[in-house]
């Protein structure tokens, strides 16, 4: 068992990773594929008049300022994005079925009453916002259809536990479908060849982090890559074997990743 989360960003690969997706399903592995939808929201933000907004945490992490208005822009580039890959997949015979972190209560978790962000240097307190945590993986209706022969393929929203939709991150998202699932790898594809100890120079990538340089490594994370790394550690420290961080931008970004193309945690 493997979960792949694909990239929302610029310059992925779809086609590629598409293809890729049909030759391991054809040859008998089972698959569970998540995705985000972050430049679809952006660019769908920027066209509806609503341009994307974002909140940096004390500690360097991003993400998005999520509030009703940006929450439903968010569901429908997410849904956008799903149909366009399942409608790949399928093209080229792969089973495969569009589900979203609320459909059949996929991805449980709690909604952040208040979000601490830093602006103009001071910390300050966002109450409307949107965003929240996957706490829960239902894995047996995972099991279910992996069962059946199907190929799930699961965007955000999640759902908190009062039942509002949430903007969950797609790579901790799948660190926590991975871990549900017992996967024995989580492949984090993105528009990157891994993590780089210098962003963006892609000579100085960084091709081995053991458990133990987790917290170094995250140190030398720019932007959304903290996210990665953050997934990356709670996978490992829930029982995934090994996550790899790498680029699907290439021919065969699967196979590449598994062969340990891009930075292996392990």
């Amino acid at each position: 068992m493997i979960v792949i989360k694909i990239g929302g960003s610029e310059g992925i690969d779809l086609d590629a990773v598409a293809a890729d997706v049909a030759s391991l399903v054809g040859s008998g592995q089972r698959l569970v594929i998540v995705h985000g939808g972050s430049h679809g929201t952006n660019t769908l933000s920027a066209r509806l008049g609503c341009p994307p907004r974002f909140i940096t945490s004390p500690s360097g992490h991003t993400s998005r300022r999520t509030d009703r208005a940006t929450l439903e822009i968010f569901r429908m580039a997410c849904a956008a994005f799903n149909m366009n890959l399942v409608e790949r997949l399928r093209r080229l015979g792969v089973n495969a079925m569009g589900l979203s972190g609320i459909d059949g209560g996929l991805w449980v978790g709690q909604r952040k009453e208040a979000v601490r962000s830093v602006e103009d240097g001071r910390v300050v307190m966002v109450r409307d916002d949107f965003t929240g945590t996957v706490d829960r993986v239902n894995a047996d209706l995972l099991r279910t259809l992996l069962a059946a022969g199907y190929v799930p393929v699961i965007s955000p929203p999640g759902l908190s536990e009062k039942g509002e939709p949430i903007n969950v991150d797609a790579d901790r998202a799948a660190a926590a479908t991975a871990a549900a699932l017992g996967a024995e790898a989580l492949l984090l594809l993105s528009n990157v060849r891994g993590l780089l100890r210098n962003f963006p120079d892609e000579s100085t990538l960084i091709e081995r982090v053991s458990r133990g340089e987790i917290g170094r490594a995250s140190e030398a994370a720019q932007g959304r890559m903290k996210k990665k790394v953050l997934g990356a550690g709670e996978a490992l420290g829930r029982g995934v074997r090994r996550v790899v961080i790498g680029d699907a931008r290439v021919q065969s970004p699967i196979r590449g990743a598994l062969a340990g193309a891009g930075t292996v945690f392990e």
